[in-house]
């Protein structure tokens, strides 16, 4: 009945705050003026008792969704003495809909069918008028039975509405859990690819490596020889690494990226290094003093992909590497020790700032044709914006370019 009486003033009335407003407020009052009107129709101006206790019987009806018991107790004796319908018909279905327990509903209806077949005064009942008693009590029973099957066909029709919902959000959800399986069997069979071509290519530079420097009487090209192939069985590793975390799914990455060696700041002299660049490295703090390990691998990657950079667009420049720690609210803190206290201030520092920066290319240089996507870095960037820390590169007034990171340790 509640559903009706909203479905025909959603209809009747509009929107806006207004309409809002109404459309909360008609479901409660709306209710109380049938009853009242009903009191008002049944029982006159004249007959102050019966009309009395119908308006209280109808007043009560503002409370009914916060005590639905309550409420229809008190409809009862509008019923008994004045007559009324509508309030304790209302009362009921609020019940049903809101209470719905099986022997509650009983003894009310048993209550409303005493109070509609008895007469008010009980003097007035005759026990011989069969057919008329028939009748009332018949009438007395629709009249209970009604409310009760409305208020309860509304409860399950809400419940249903729920269960459908709840029903979508689970269809919802296995369609994202199906979308995320599809994801991990195509990165499985883009990993196995990247793995087969990939590993293969670099297998074959690793054994060419191998024959120079066995072969190979000169003592530099040996040396080269060494590096790439030490070049290429590390590369071997990190393919090996990267394909095990896109074939894992869920815990099993955790397991994967926890168990392969990642590179920190402990490995950043080996790179420069094997980079075969001229580097300057400035180091103002000690690997691991933080303990925070996602920053110092992003620092590693981010020299790592700098120093690509500087052999592909500026062969022959010269490239200085500082490491230093920062403090984000006071500004960097490495300038303001020495090499000796750097493990203090790394544990100090709230962050590390990390910057690469090369001269403009010797002309005499060869460039090597080493091809380049231009994603290099937006990489970096979004890496560290995602430890909430920050990225510039730039180029520089005398023709060079730097990259200049802060990563703070909270994100590690």
């Amino acid at each position: 009945m509640a559903a009706t009486w909203r479905v025909l003033v959603r209809g009747a009335l509009g929107r806006g705050a207004l309409g809002r407003r109404l459309r909360k407020v008609a479901p409660v009052v709306v209710p109380v003026l049938l009853a009242i009107a009903d009191a008002v129709l049944v029982n006159g101006l004249e007959l102050a008792l019966e009309l009395g206790v119908s308006v209280v019987a109808a007043t009560a009806l503002l409370l009914r969704r916060r005590f639905p018991l309550l409420v229809f107790l008190f409809t009862l004796p509008g019923l008994y003495i004045g007559y009324i319908w509508f309030a304790p018909m209302i009362g009921l279905y609020t019940l049903a809909a809101l209470r719905p327990g099986r022997a509650r509903l009983g003894v009310c209806a048993v209550l409303l069918i005493a109070a509609h077949f008895f007469p008010y005064p009980m003097s007035d009942f005759e026990l011989t008028a069969y057919r008329e008693n028939t009748l009332v009590l018949i009438d007395a029973c629709v009249t209970s039975a009604a409310p009760i099957a409305l208020g309860l066909l509304v409860r399950t029709r809400r419940e249903l509405a729920y269960r459908v919902e709840d029903l979508t959000r689970s269809l919802r959800r296995e369609d994202r859990l199906l979308a995320d399986r599809v994801k991990t069997t195509e990165r499985a069979r883009l990993a196995r690819e990247m793995h087969d071509v990939v590993a293969h290519q670099v297998s074959l530079i690793s054994l060419q490596a191998g024959a120079v420097q066995v072969s190979t009487a000169d003592e530099a090209a040996r040396a080269g020889a060494r590096t790439i192939r030490e070049l290429s069985v590390r590369t071997l590793e990190e393919l090996r690494h990267m394909v095990g975390v896109l074939r894992a799914d869920g815990g099993e990455a955790a397991e994967a990226r926890g168990l392969a060696p990642q590179p920190d700041l402990e490995e950043l002299p080996r790179l420069i290094e094997m980079s075969a660049l001229d580097v300057t490295y400035e180091r103002g703090v000690v690997a691991g003093a933080s303990g925070a390990k996602t920053v110092e691998r992003a620092a590693f990657r981010t020299v790592q992909e700098a120093l690509t950079n500087v052999r592909k667009h500026a062969p022959g420049a010269r490239v200085r590497v500082r490491v230093d720690p920062v403090d984000t609210a006071g500004g960097e803190r490495g300038a303001r020790t020495g090499p000796a206290d750097g493990a203090d201030a790394g544990r100090a520092a709230q962050g590390l700032r990390v910057e690469i920066r090369n001269g403009p290319p010797d002309a005499t240089a060869t460039a090597p044709a080493l091809p380049g996507g231009g994603h290099g870095l937006v990489g970096l960037r979004e890496r560290a914006q995602s430890l909430g820390g920050t990225l510039e590169a730039r180029h520089t007034s005398d023709g060079g370019f730097v990259v200049r990171a802060e990563f703070p340790y909270g994100a590690g």
